[in-house]
């Protein structure tokens, strides 16, 4: 169903959009890159935060590490990981393919600066093997997202 409810997403938002699915797993930043032929960094990882009561998407490139004095300014106090068991029942995607598309419920998406670096990206689609190619500008613009400054600098 996830995967089905991305593909549903971006038919009603960004029909000239495709889904890539690949015969390798995609589930982490490094299967990914590696099957999509990219560095880590241009893989963007989709993590699912609560702030208190609240549940949102953060969708950063791939070597990106939360820098939480920027994270707690930015969203107004301190950040939690969702446990694994809550993503797919709140998100509608599973562990290693949650993505902003096509979620189970709507979802406030932020996405971080640092995607700025890349034409480019690639975030999950809805399954562990499922992506799609997309400037960042126009993944925020599809998904309401808003632009934020909350990973470390990439040492590299």
């Amino acid at each position: 169903m996830s995967l089905e409810s991305v593909h549903q997403h971006l038919r009603d938002v960004a029909p000239d959009l495709d889904v890539v699915i690949t015969e390798d797993s995609s589930a982490t930043v490094d299967l990914a890159a590696a099957a999509h032929g990219v560095a880590p960094a241009q893989i963007a990882k989709t993590l699912s935060i609560r702030l208190r009561d609240d549940v949102f998407l953060l969708v950063a490139r791939g070597d990106a590490r939360l820098d939480n004095k920027k994270a707690k300014a930015a969203f107004g106090g301190k950040i939690k990981m969702l446990g694994m068991d809550e993503v797919e029942e709140i998100t509608g995607h599973p562990v290693g393919g949650v993505c902003p598309f096509g979620l189970a419920r709507p979802l406030k998406i932020y996405c971080d600066v640092s995607l700025k670096a890349f034409d480019e990206v690639i975030p999950a689609a809805g399954a562990t093997n499922a992506a799609v190619r997309i400037s960042p500008a126009r993944m925020a613009e599809i998904t309401n997202a808003t632009w934020v400054d909350v990973c470390q600098e990439p040492t590299a």
